[in-house]
């Protein structure tokens, strides 16, 4: 005898469901966690940008709205190299309260190689004379007075003949800020004198800005205080890099707090760029940052009597042909 199947969709509804097996619990709640995680970076990230938002000023320091700008030829219309890496010019101030920012104390160029494997501080000491489009020869800090940090930019460009594609400047009391940010950064202190030893040193906020500053009692002037802020710029670099900051959301924010206020950027360096060069970095370690000083054949006198750093002229050629082929590691051969 066949079994009657009309009544058999009202059966199936009757029918208990089976219980969901424990292998699809436990799918559904690590999607529901990734979920509210990716929320949550999303939501951090999205707080770190509207930070650096608030706090970078942004200026034409690159000089794009001077008549002559040309962002791919240098003072005398030859071509500038472009796409080699990227470029960035990096200048602080000295100015004391109550001063305006009219002297450029530090001058690193920060060159980012195309593979964003390793980044190379190159200091340009502040003595160091130079051509100066329109100002003949002199001091190459000089160039900031007469023009800015966009006669600055050009002044680089002509000596090693790259693209510079962003500039950032701030004050040594921004310096201070990020080092207390960070609780303290251990130097390797290259050379000792006044109240630092030679070799590792903890340095807080107001240390750290007396070790950047001095210069006096230093063998060789401004040429050891560059090798001094280049150790200090390389301890943060490499506590910022941490897990215990990266991995700190409280304390990372407050490290960007303090790297970004009393910081002025160009127009064309947004925060979208910034943030994807950090992410680009992220394989960064402190292995990956070199430091040099740029090329400079001794000391002497101007007509005038004043100091300075006597440009090696073939060491700048070998430094900008090193830079145009993205290849630094052949010029510290």
């Amino acid at each position: 005898m066949l079994e009657d199947f009309s009544d058999a969709p009202e059966r199936e509804r009757r029918r208990p469901r089976r219980p969901m097996g424990t292998g699809k619990r436990i799918l559904v709640s690590l999607l529901a966690l990734v979920l509210l995680v990716i929320i949550g970076i999303g939501a951090y990230v999205w707080f770190l940008s509207n930070k650096v938002d608030r706090n970078l000023d942004h200026e034409d320091l690159l000089g794009t709205q001077s008549e002559d700008y040309d962002p791919n030829r240098d003072s005398s219309g030859n071509k500038l190299v472009t796409g080699a890496g990227t470029n960035y010019l990096l200048l602080g101030s000295d100015a004391r309260p109550g001063e305006s920012f009219s002297r450029a104390d530090v001058i690193q160029l920060v060159h980012v190689d195309e593979d964003n494997d390793n980044i190379w501080l190159i200091h340009f000491p502040r003595d160091l004379y130079v051509p100066i489009d329109g100002h003949g020869k002199d001091r190459i800090n000089a160039a900031y007075a007469y023009g800015k940090s966009p006669l600055l930019v050009r002044t680089i460009q002509d000596l090693v003949g790259v693209k510079i594609d962003h500039v950032a400047q701030t004050d040594f009391e921004g310096f201070v800020a990020l080092t207390n940010a960070l609780g303290g950064v251990t130097v390797n202190n290259p050379q000792g004198g006044d109240d630092f030893p030679e070799g590792r040193i903890e340095l807080g906020g107001d240390k750290a800005l007396d070790f950047v500053r001095e210069r006096k009692s230093l063998q060789e002037g401004d040429i050891s205080r560059g090798e001094r802020q280049q150790a200090w710029l390389k301890g943060i670099m490499n506590e910022t890099l941490t897990p215990s900051v990266l991995l700190n959301p409280a304390k990372l924010s407050d490290v960007i707090d303090a790297g970004t206020k009393n910081t002025t950027v160009d127009n064309q360096l947004t925060t979208s760029k910034i943030r994807s060069q950090a992410i680009a970095l992220r394989g960064v370690r402190g292995s990956n940052i070199h430091f040099l000083t740029a090329p400079f054949d001794g000391y002497g006198t101007t007509s005038g009597g004043a100091s300075i750093d006597v440009l090696d002229e073939r060491g700048m050629e070998r430094l900008g042909e090193a830079l145009q082929r993205d290849d630094m590691a052949s010029y510290v051969e």
